[in-house]
Formats: C-alpha cells, structure tokens, sequence
C-alpha cells in the first residue's frame, strides 16, 4: 500500500471547495449596484439566485452517481468548470445588460456547478473520518456558511474599485484556481482503510455504532428512513431560508429596529449560520444524528412561536440566532446522519437526492411567506405555520427513532437476512 493521504488535509480541501462555491450566499452585495446601474428590479435580480439554489438541488440529485463513479477529484474539477464558467460568463451577461444570459450563466450553469461541488467532498469527508463523521461535514459545510464574510467584502470592493463585470470575470478566476487546488488533494481512503485506533475504540466504545445498513441510492429512496430525512430537511430549509430573506424588514416591524441595526443582526446571523454548522454537527458525534435534530425541531417549534410577540430586540435577536443556528446545523449533520442509515456504499447518491429537498425548499420558503405576508401584512400567521410545520418535523424525528430500534432490532435476531438484503428496504 502506497502512502495514505492526511485526512485532516483532504479535509482541508473540503473546504476550500466549500468556501468558493459558498460565495452564492453573498449574491445580495450584487443586487443594489445592479439595479442603480442597469434598471432591472430587486426580484429580477434574486431571481438568477433563486435558479442556481434550484439547479444546485436538481445537479446534486443527477451528479451524485458521476460523483461516486468517477471520484471526488474529478468531481471537484468538473464542478470548478461549471461554476467558475458560471459567475465569469455573468460578467457577459452584465456587459451586455442581457437578464436571460444572468440566469443561464449564474443560474443553470452556475447552479450545476454549486450541486456537484457541493457533495463531491462530502461523501469523501465521511470515508475518511468514520470516527467523526459530523465534525468533519461539518467543517466543510461551515465553510460554505461562512464564505459570504470572505466573497462579500471582496466582490463590493471589486465593485466599487472598477466595476460589475470585471468583478464577476475575477471571481471566477479566483473560484477556478481555488477550487482545482482543492480538488487535486481529494481522493476516497484506500478499501478497508479506518484510522488508527477506531476499531479498538468501536469496540470499547458503544457511541460509535455500526452503520445501519449499506444500500445504493435506488434502495435508500425506498425506504421510510430517506423520506422522514427528505421532509425533515425540507421543513427546516423551507422556514430558514424564509427567514434569511426577511429578517431585517421583519425585525423592524416587530421591534423597531433601525435600518442600520437590522442590517448589523443581519451579519451576525451569517456567524451563527456557519458557526451552528460546525458546532451540531460536531455534537451530533457525541449525542447521536437522531437527538441533535429531535433538538433543533424542539428549539425551532418554540422560537417560530415566540418569534411574532418578541418585541424585545434582544430576545428577538436570540430567538433568530437559534433558527439560523439549527438551519445551518441541519445542513451539516445531513451527510452524516445518511451514512449512518444508509452507509457509504453510494452516499454521494444518496446525499444528491436528499438535496432535492433544498431545490424545493428554496422556491417554496419564500414564495409561502411573500403570499401569506401580502395577504395579512404581517409575519405573525408565517411564524405560527412554520411552527406548526416543525411539529410535524419533530414527529418524524420521533417516528425514524422507533424505525431505526425496530431495524436494529431485528438485524440483531435475524442478521443473515440483512446481510442479504432481503429486508433492508422495508
């Protein structure tokens, strides 16, 4: 066997993926300069943003069997091409003043390259880490949480420096360097590889349990387990995402907040955001996939119900933390959470297809909120629909507990079977 890779470097690289593609998350900084300079209106603008979190969701789902086929380094690559192509040929679209060009460009383009650079590293991260499988997501998806702090300051620096379409033409060559160095580092452990010690403390250590089962994607979509995930995600992207896109006027309203202030809280929760993404996840190794997101529904029932009367700013603010807390938290235990039930056989795959839930979520948070809001004027319906839905969020965490004991269970009296297959995806 040939010299094994550093996992804390691949991890490394992970991340540097992670913080290139994470840069849609500073789309906004875009958004006022580009309708002050080419009259197109704020929705026209979000638009381009709103196609490439679909397209990020549709190309995870598609691009996770090229992913587990071919390997992260080349999926790292081809998710470089599609992305750095993406946001240089939005710097087309704007020299032109074309809308159609942004959203194919930053859209279609760009969002197929968000997708695969999204779970490419991902499904590697946890091979390599099955001691730490939620520090280790974690750590990269933090990254995609946190690199709005980097992108942003710098692409309205590049605006304010020279202009729109120069700044979009330098980012990408930034994104396609950055992401290509990161992609040649990444590569899947060696066959039967584990770290030094796991096995003497998966032994002694009753926290690191087995994984569940080994199914390939088209088994896991079959069964009740990928469905509960599937809508316990979408529940939690759905209000978060909701609230990202209103936090600052719904503070004001309730509050009283300044302008100023409100766009302050609004940073903050970026910090809380990518910070809930490392720290859950790492939690997750310690308390279990199942308890962390039993946790974050049972905050987020609360904190949606309060959030409408809390008029305090403070506690207002707090109550936000929280959900942004659990919203980026949610994202970074996923991965994790699905090689626990499912494996790592085709955990790419699968992770592709549970990301669906995040292409849905994206169109659907915003668009119920902005229809109920123009309906009553105001945000106190929205939070108590959205508590209610992590209500039902809670009971399928409730419900995939007793699914996973009634399996476990049963591989324990009958683990033949199981090994065969032959009841894996009841």
């Amino acid at each position: 066997m040939g010299k094994v890779k550093n996992r804390w470097l691949i991890a490394a690289s992970a991340l540097g993926i992670h913080l290139s593609i994470g840069s849609a998350y500073a789309w906004s900084v875009f958004t006022n300069p580009m309708v002050e300079q080419y009259g197109w209106d704020t929705a026209q603008v979000s638009t381009a943003f709103s196609i490439a979190i679909f397209f990020l969701g549709m190309s995870a789902a598609f691009m996770g069997r090229f992913v587990e086929k071919h390997g992260p380094k080349k999926s790292g690559m081809l998710s470089a091409l599609f992305f750095s192509v993406g946001v240089a040929g939005s710097g087309l679209a704007t020299l032109t003043e074309s809308l159609l060009l942004l959203y194919l460009f930053y859209g279609v383009i760009g969002g197929i390259g968000l997708g695969i650079g999204y779970i490419a590293p991902v499904s590697t991260l946890v091979k390599w880490f099955p001691d730490r499988r939620g520090l280790a997501t974690g750590l990269a998806i933090m990254g995609f949480g946190f690199a709005a702090m980097i992108s942003g300051p710098l692409a309205a620096a590049l605006i304010d420096a020279i202009n729109i379409p120069a700044t979009f033409f330098i980012l990408g060559v930034i994104y396609f360097t950055v992401m290509n160095l990161s992609s040649l580092y990444l590569a899947p452990p060696p066959k039967d590889w584990v770290p030094k010690g796991f096995e003497e403390k998966k032994s002694s250590n009753q926290k690191i349990k087995p994984d569940l089962s080994q199914l390939t994607a088209n088994e896991a979509i079959k069964t009740r387990r990928f469905w509960f995930l599937w809508f316990m995600l979408f529940i939690n992207i759905t209000c978060g995402i909701a609230i990202l896109a209103v936090a600052s006027p719904m503070a004001q309203e309730i509050t009283g907040m300044t302008a100023i202030a409100a766009a302050t809280m609004v940073g903050i929760m970026g910090v809380f955001n990518g910070a809930g993404r490392l720290g859950w996840a790492s939690l997750s190794d310690y308390i279990g996939r199942p308890n962390v997101y039993t946790v974050f529904f049972v905050i987020q029932v609360a904190a949606f119900f309060v959030l409408p009367f809390a008029s305090n700013p403070i506690v207002f603010q707090v109550l936000l933390f929280a959900i942004l807390s659990c919203y980026g938290g949610g994202f970074a235990s996923i991965p994790a959470y699905i090689g626990d039930l499912f494996g790592t056989k085709q955990l790419g795959a699968i992770h592709g297809y549970i990301l669906t839930a995040w292409a849905m979520a994206g169109l659907a948070g915003p668009l119920l909120l902005s229809l109920i809001y123009d309906s009553t004027n105001s945000y106190d319906l929205t939070m108590m629909i959205f508590s209610l839905l992590f209500v039902i969020a809670l009971a399928l965490s409730l419900w995939i507990r007793l699914d996973i004991r009634r399996i476990r269970n049963k591989k324990e009296v009958t683990p033949l079977a199981y090994e065969k297959g032959s009841v894996l995806n009841k």
